[in-house]
């Protein structure tokens, strides 16, 4: 019993440990930071997914409305305007039929997530300092 009680601390403290070295490192591919912007910004980067996108993608064509990669600068704001009669996934936003996405980067970092608007399915942001 005694040996399996520490065998249990051990494991305890080396979880821990481990944890606190993870939180103290930083990568490459840290998460930006992201904020929605007042919706009187001007954007830097500006998308239209128009209506009848969705059916274009049904219907098998290319459809190429944002890039596969993004890069763009801490303070600068993206806005998405969705007219489509369906959501689509740009990366790890959501835009709903009819909304409109306004978001300010705030940090560096990068996301990267699958993308409904662009033949290679996939978009990357980079946010840059």
């Amino acid at each position: 019993m005694k040996r399996i009680l520490k065998l249990l601390i051990i494991a305890a403290a080396l979880v821990g440990i481990s944890s606190w070295f993870s939180s103290c490192t930083t990568t490459s591919n840290a998460r930006p930071g992201i904020s929605a912007a007042d919706s009187d910004a001007v954007p830097d980067f500006d998308y239209l997914i128009p209506l009848g996108t969705g059916a274009r993608l049904d219907a098998g064509e290319r459809v190429e409305i944002i890039p596969a990669d993004l890069d763009v600068r801490v303070g600068q704001v993206l806005r998405i305007v969705n007219e489509d009669d369906r959501g689509h996934v740009i990366g790890a936003f959501y835009v709903a039929s009819g909304e409109t996405l306004r978001q300010r980067f705030a940090s560096p970092g990068v996301l990267e997530g699958e993308c409904s608007v662009h033949p290679s399915g996939s978009f990357t942001l980079t946010v840059k300092a």
